[in-house]
């Protein structure tokens, strides 16, 4: 299986922070998801929404460093939404319970204007 080199570009919509995710998420990710996170909460957003749109394949060193942006998040108050997911990944964030701690919507629109509402975790 071929790996595409994740790259993760933030840009900001309506007061929220927007990850962009593209390529692979697995360990050789986590840099790049670490600059994304500073990068995007370094002006303290109304939210930060994940957008997996553009991700490739997922393991589970991708799935724990979502973890690891879910904690940061919750221990700074900042609601985490995502979008873009496929139906199978969906369904393994639902049975991982990530869905539990984040709120997961069909679109951009929805993820930025929090349609489904925030997880409490």
């Amino acid at each position: 299986m071929t790996t595409r080199e994740a790259v993760a570009h933030v840009r900001r919509r309506d007061g929220v922070a927007v990850i962009e995710l593209v390529g692979d998420l697995n360990a050789a990710a986590e840099s790049a998801l670490d600059e994304a996170w500073t990068a995007a909460t370094n002006t303290r957003p109304d939210a930060v929404v994940l957008s997996f749109e553009n991700s490739g394949y997922i393991n589970s060193t991708g799935i724990a460093l979502v973890v690891g942006l879910l904690a940061s998040a919750r221990a700074h108050r900042i609601p985490i939404r995502a979008y873009g997911l496929t139906d199978h990944y969906r369904k393994i964030f639902e049975i991982t319970r990530l869905a539990d701690f984040m709120a997961i919507e069909n679109d951009e629109d929805s993820a930025v204007q929090g349609i489904g509402g925030d997880k409490d975790g």
